[in-house]
């Protein structure tokens, strides 16, 4: 049986680019959105790599019965569940006297209490196959700068949280990282991606590889956590 993989926010950006590397090292992946039409497209893309290896769906990580829905239906879909990617993730960027206290809650809701929902949805799961958990986090969960109080909040919570749960499950047999890119090519922030503009960023695939590489380590080794940056960026040429 091959192996399967869940990826929150997996219709573009780091979370399609980690699918499509999968994919290609012979995972089956499922992937969430928002929306079951764009889960729906970017399943479709995904197939066309090896067919029947994507099944997307809708789901919203900020809700705990949505995240157990997700796991179940991966499951049933493919069999057993090695993988669970904690990737969905938004942006909100104002100086806090600016700041709405709605986009706040998203910010947090959708980041930090994703992950939550995200690990408490797929621990059983994982402890079944001796999986890992992997959350996409960022160099701003260690890096504050003005404007960013919500998207720090949340990425600071995100890196304490993981590297909590990584001490509870691997008892379990579970591997838990997250892992903290700095600068990548996505359509984060309303970015919309320009292949010569942003070849010096870190590309979504970047982020798969190293996934792939974390599946294929021993179990006896954990790279808890992990930064990774961009190797040339413009203000170091």
């Amino acid at each position: 049986m091959k192996k399967t993989a869940l990826i929150t926010g997996g219709t573009k950006g780091i979370g399609l680019g980690i699918a499509e590397v999968l994919i290609k090292a012979g995972y089956n992946v499922c992937i969430t959105g928002r929306k079951q039409s764009d889960a729906e497209r970017a399943a479709e893309k995904l197939n066309s790599i090896r067919d029947g290896a994507a099944y997307g769906f809708e789901s919203d990580v900020r809700k705990l019965q949505s995240q157990i829905s997700s796991v179940k239906n991966c499951i049933e879909r493919f069999g057993q569940l090695n993988l669970f990617v904690a990737n969905a993730g938004v942006g909100y960027f104002a100086p806090i006297e600016e700041m709405d206290p709605e986009k706040w809650k998203e910010t947090i809701d959708t980041n930090l209490t994703g992950v939550f929902n995200s690990v408490k949805a797929s621990w059983e799961a994982l402890e079944k196959t001796k999986g890992y958990f992997i959350s996409i986090a960022s160099l701003a969960g260690t890096n504050f700068f003005a404007k960013g109080s919500a998207y720090n909040a949340s990425k600071f919570g995100v890196v304490g949280f993981t590297q909590s749960i990584m001490l509870d499950l691997r008892k379990r047999g579970i591997r838990v990282s997250t892992i903290m890119p700095g600068s990548v090519t996505s359509h984060f922030n309303q970015h919309t991606p320009d292949a010569e503009k942003d070849a010096w960023k870190i590309q979504p695939e970047d982020i798969g590889q190293m996934i792939v590489h974390l599946m294929d380590m021993h179990p006896r080794a954990l790279p808890s956590k992990i930064e990774i940056r961009p190797t040339m960026p413009p203000s170091a040429t």
